[in-house]
């Protein structure tokens, strides 16, 4: 059976209420602001959202009334800074927040990858990030630092052998998503994905959640992606759904396809400082459109083809063959 639905129908199926999504994983790069925008078309409610540098997709949906927590590095609009309506649910006390750097956000997400309960780190011991924080545990390590075998070897008095000493880790907690939801360049109808460009920590999370929904600027035949191995970054198997929305990452770049929207960055910040202001700008560009074609008709022609990418920079060909 092909996996290949509507945005609608995907999002309809495998994202009910009260579920915990990964979104915009690859950074600032292929964010899916159309998945999003028809997960508040639907009133979604109660989600849990997992992401690192979190972009105003997050604030978005937030200020929909979708998000009842937030597990992630950062919350903003990255060019602009503040996102009003995340800040607003924390001052009020309606938005549960647990605070993770990028890199525990990874190991989080590659420990449910693995299957194992946690990974160890040294990373944040040096800062308050793990403090009261559920996914962070000290423990010993059972083995000497191969690193800095002087780090965890104390010497003992004159004539006795070196004592060992424990080294001090963080233990980092799986976090298994219930749905990750990635945009990429190209898929085939079964779910197999090429993608390009920065990858943030997508793989981990496509690998960590338990339903994945891809999201494609194009949908190609499989001897397409076949012809290419090593750039299938996501194999069919693990997808539940393939959706073809192009521009779905809008207002944020795809590698080869178009560039960011700056201008849109800077109007959201400027639009969305009240309460008032972002239900209207709701009401504008998610819920008086119906789909993302009407999204791209409302945003106009001259704006799109100003997005466009303006210089190619082809991968050289590579040869399979024996």
């Amino acid at each position: 059976m092909s996996k290949l639905l509507t945005m609608r129908e995907a999002i309809r199926e495998l994202v009910p209420d009260g579920a915990s999504l990964a979104l915009g994983l690859q950074m600032e790069q292929m964010i899916p602001f159309a998945a999003g925008h028809e997960i508040i078309r639907q009133n979604k409610r109660g989600l849990t959202l997992i992401g690192p540098i979190s972009d105003i997709l997050f604030d978005q949906m937030i200020a929909a009334g979708c998000v009842e927590q937030v597990i992630a590095a950062w919350v903003g609009n990255v060019m602009m800074g503040s996102a009003y309506n995340f800040r607003r649910a924390v001052e009020q006390g309606g938005l549960k927040v647990v605070n993770l750097s990028n890199f525990a956000v990874a190991l989080a997400l590659q420990a449910a990858a693995m299957g194992v309960p946690f990974l160890p780190t040294r990373t944040a011991l040096g800062s308050d990030v793990a403090r009261g924080n559920e996914f962070f545990a000290k423990i010993d390590s059972p083995f000497e630092d191969s690193q800095s075998g002087e780090s965890s070897t104390r010497l003992g008095g004159r004539g006795r052998p070196p004592l060992r000493e424990q080294v001090k880790l963080h233990a980092v907690r799986a976090l298994s998503p219930d749905v990750a939801i990635v945009h990429l360049q190209r898929a085939d109808r079964d779910g197999n994905a090429h993608c390009w460009g920065n990858f943030g920590v997508m793989i981990e999370a496509v690998r960590a959640a338990r339903r994945v929904i891809v999201v494609a600027e194009e949908i190609v035949d499989g001897d397409v992606i076949a012809s290419d191995p090593n750039r299938t970054v996501i194999p069919g198997f693990l997808v539940s759904a393939v959706v073809a929305c192009s521009y779905g990452a809008h207002p944020s770049p795809v590698q080869g396809c178009y560039g960011r929207d700056n201008a849109f960055f800077r109007q959201y910040h400027e639009q969305t400082k009240t309460q008032a202001d972002s239900d209207a700008w709701l009401q504008h560009w998610v819920h008086s459109v119906a789909d993302r074609q009407a999204y791209m008709n409302q945003l106009g022609g001259c704006r799109v083809e100003g997005l466009g990418v303006k210089q190619h920079a082809y991968a050289a060909q590579t040869d399979f063959g024996y």
